[in-house]
């Protein structure tokens, strides 16, 4: 038995009603992220907000990752190690997308296009893995791609950038989706807090390497700034990103990324209370569009008899 299945025994049994009280502290954690790197987004540049949140989370998790990892990391291969370095690039390339994305667009249509992970993950399946994609998926993609020209239509209001915007929001599913797939054989090896601690640090010092190599400022921040960057590492990067990491050790991918639908309609309530930025018209009638391809592609993912496999 592997280790991240030793230290969290339960997994592939009957779910107990706090465990998936880890999901909706997960939702409630990650919906507060886009609020606040768009107030941190005031004074610090992107890709310093995203360094400052990796470090500071790593940081945080020092003390509970780093003995687990020092007792796990000989149960890694080669395969995993090179699998972890991949891993922590695609989550580099995930925010550095994703933070310059919710600069340039609504953070309704940047939280919504960020979260089409499984029609990625899909078409990852069928193009790398070889596996049949089903008539369902193939309605998922449809539906996704009508829903996502529909916001990005209604977004050309907001600003001139915003297709840019959408387009990096989906250059950051697209990097999020293969975090989670390159992650899926360490994440079998390690517990949550090895795992998800070095991806963490080394998508933090990438990022950080970016900002000192184009010039972005990293400190000179208010006192007001500083908290939110803290509050950006412990609620949505510690809290919200680690619970559903977490979650994929007990739960399925599948039941995952439904969980995740929960993040934009968060986000999205949030920026109108604490922004009063109400979505575009467009919004209303493409993000449902998307958010049932999202639900439909997920579902697909769990149905075997979908199609054989090959």
């Amino acid at each position: 038995m592997a280790a991240g299945e030793r230290l969290e025994q339960g997994e592939g049994s009957g779910h107990r009603p706090q465990e998936y009280g880890v999901l909706v502290v997960g939702i409630l954690s990650v919906s507060t992220a886009s609020i606040l790197i768009r107030l941190a987004g005031s004074e610090a540049p992107p890709l310093a907000v995203g360094a400052w949140r990796l470090l500071l989370a790593t940081l945080f998790l020092a003390p509970v990752a780093w003995p687990r990892l020092r007792r796990e990391w000989r149960l890694l291969g080669r395969r995993e190690i090179l699998a972890l370095l991949g891993s922590s690039l695609a989550l580099t390339l995930h925010f550095a997308a994703w933070l310059y994305s919710l600069s340039l667009t609504t953070v309704a249509s940047s939280v919504i296009l960020v979260s089409t992970n499984p029609i990625f993950v899909g078409l990852a399946s069928h193009f790398l893995l070889r596996e049949r994609v089903g008539w369902r998926t193939t309605l998922a993609i449809g539906i996704t791609v009508v829903g996502s020209i529909i916001v990005s239509y209604g977004d050309l209001a907001f600003s001139g950038w915003a297709l840019l915007g959408n387009a990096l929001a989906l250059v950051g599913a697209v990097a999020g989706s293969a975090y989670i797939l390159l992650g899926r054989g360490v994440r079998r090896r390690l517990s949550t807090w090895a795992y998800v601690w070095p991806c963490y640090g080394l998508a933090g010092l990438f990022l950080l390497l970016i900002c000192l190599a184009t010039g972005q400022p990293l400190l000179g921040y208010t006192p007001q700034t500083l908290l939110i960057l803290a509050l950006l590492a412990l609620v949505p990067q510690i809290l919200g990103h680690s619970a559903f990491n977490w979650a994929l050790g007990r739960f399925s991918p599948i039941l995952v990324t439904v969980a995740l639908l929960g993040e934009p309609i968060g986000a999205t309530a949030l920026a109108f209370l604490v922004l009063h930025e109400a979505p575009s018209q467009m919004t209303f009638i493409g993000g449902p569009l998307i958010l049932a391809g999202i639900l439909l592609a997920s579902l697909a993912e769990a149905r075997p008899a979908d199609g054989p496999r090959r």
